[in-house]
């Protein structure tokens, strides 16, 4: 993936700029809504499964719902025209990430050396077969509502849920080859692969780039 710095857009005139307020805040509720389904059906799934990849996709569920009211933070009153708040909102954004690899990559190397072998949890695939084409559509939506409004914080927000949609897929992998061939293993390795891909996307949002070319 490769990382990009926000091109300089024109000023919006007010009441422009407040309908693309509104439109971002409208999109991170949305969004929030979905991800609060898809922890909830992910980590009980997960916990029954034993399977640390659903449960850590049902974190990075989490933290993309928490990344969303920073988000609904940042503009909310006159706080979204200003670089201050802007910046808190992107390193906000950027620890949500670093939380994330943690907490998945040490779950994920106890499953693996602790040889915990996960059950086969068919919820999970579907789950994993239904996000996987739905989070690119809310990811663009808020990249171009986010760079019109110059916004890098919510170009990096829009990020996490064009990694939501990776996920699905390494998700869908792991899940599947345990499902059908018994590789216990791919569970955590997919797990693992979620934990690096938050690493990068969370040094790249603090350091103030936007998001991947690919969003």
């Amino acid at each position: 993936m490769e990382i990009t710095a926000l091109a300089p857009v024109p000023t919006l005139p007010p009441q422009e700029r407040a309908r693309r307020e509104r439109q971002v805040r409208l999109l991170a509720w949305s969004g929030n809504a979905w991800h609060l389904i898809e922890f909830g059906i992910a980590v009980g799934a997960g916990i029954a499964a034993g399977s640390i990849a659903l449960v850590g996709f049902g974190a990075d569920s989490l933290v993309e719902g928490l990344s969303g009211f920073v988000i609904v933070w940042l503009f909310t009153g006159s706080r979204g025209s200003s670089e201050a708040a802007e910046r808190r909102a992107q390193q906000l954004v950027a620890s949500s990430y670093f939380v994330l690899a943690a907490y998945v990559g040490i779950e994920s190397l106890r499953t693996l050396f602790g040889g915990q072998h996960p059950d086969v949890s068919w919820i999970g695939i579907g789950l994993a077969a239904v996000t996987a084409p739905t989070m690119p559509v809310l990811a663009r939506s808020k990249r171009r509502v986010g760079r019109t409004l110059n916004s890098s914080a919510t170009v990096s927000e829009a990020s996490q849920n064009m990694i939501c949609a990776y996920l699905s897929v390494a998700l869908l992998v792991g899940l599947g080859a345990n499902a059908l061939f018994g590789w216990w293993w791919a569970d955590p390795g997919a797990a693992l692969v979620i934990a690096a891909v938050a690493v990068r996307e969370g040094r790249s949002s603090w350091r103030g780039a936007a998001c991947c070319a690919h969003c």
